[in-house]
């Protein structure tokens, strides 16, 4: 089935949880018609209930971004279902702990891949849609947003390749946006501080420690807490909008203020 093409045709990757659902479901709200990307089938279908709910329609994709065939079953899933794509969300995403002094191959290798190289590949398999959907007139603007850290920007201790990752993550958004803004795609990321979700929960931590860690943000966050996925969906769904039509390859900070602290 193909959609009204005024309508905005979203791809979400990690779309079952945290940012990418919250960012799915803001998406719904005004009506957009969402392909939910994620790993476990019974956590698509709680997504895909959500965004109906919120006013949106819904296709979803069991798929892992890292598989080498990802990117062409993401690219094919999205023009059966829709015809074409205007947005690009890369919300995925995994963070592990580790220095310079004991961060394995294999630690580095699987946080490159999936934080980096999987937006890579995606962005490339979907930019000849994300053009094509910039020929009606009609068409909301055509964009990819994807989710960095404030780890891009700054640097901590403990977490190497993550910040590593993500810094590739905000110059991949840059070049991406020279590159595209001649045929009218932005590309833009957001730099979120803490933010209540799973993330830290499957690195390893338990609920004690994951509360202690929530707790210590209030510390480390200028503004008192951490974020909540809601608050960096809104900002997603504002750069995917065309009220933001002017703004591409910026790397943008909601994070209540942490870049501006020294690492602690």
């Amino acid at each position: 089935m193909c959609y009204n093409r005024a309508m905005q045709t979203v791809l979400v990757t990690g779309a079952t949880s945290g940012i990418g659902r919250a960012a799915a479901v803001r998406f719904a709200r005004e009506g957009a018609a969402i392909l939910a990307v994620g790993r476990k089938a019974a956590a698509l279908a709680e997504v895909a209930h959500a965004v109906e709910l919120a006013g949106g329609r819904c296709v979803t994709v069991e798929a892992d971004v890292t598989a080498a065939t990802a990117p062409d079953t993401l690219a094919s899933a999205a023009r059966d279902a829709f015809g074409t794509l205007t947005t690009l969300v890369n919300a995925a995403g995994i963070i592990a702990s580790g220095s310079i002094e004991n961060t394995s191959d294999e630690g580095w290798d699987a946080m490159l891949d999936i934080n980096l190289r999987a937006p890579f590949r995606l962005m490339r398999a979907l930019t000849p849609m994300l053009i094509a959907s910039r020929g009606s007139t009609t068409a909301p603007t055509a964009s990819v947003v994807n989710v960095s850290s404030v780890t891009g920007l700054r640097a901590f201790p403990g977490v190497l390749a993550y910040c590593v990752s993500k810094a590739g993550v905000d110059q991949l958004t840059r070049c991406a946006a020279l590159e595209l803004a001649p045929h009218g795609v932005r590309v833009n990321a957001v730099n979120p501080g803490v933010v209540v979700t799973n993330l830290h929960r499957r690195s390893g931590f338990d609920e004690e420690k994951y509360a202690a860690f929530l707790e210590r943000s209030k510390g480390t966050h200028p503004l008192g807490r951490a974020g909540e996925p809601e608050e960096i969906a809104e900002l997603i769904w504002f750069l995917a909008s065309e009220r933001a039509g002017w703004i591409t390859g910026e790397t943008i900070s909601i994070d209540g203020g942490r870049h501006l602290t020294c690492a602690r």
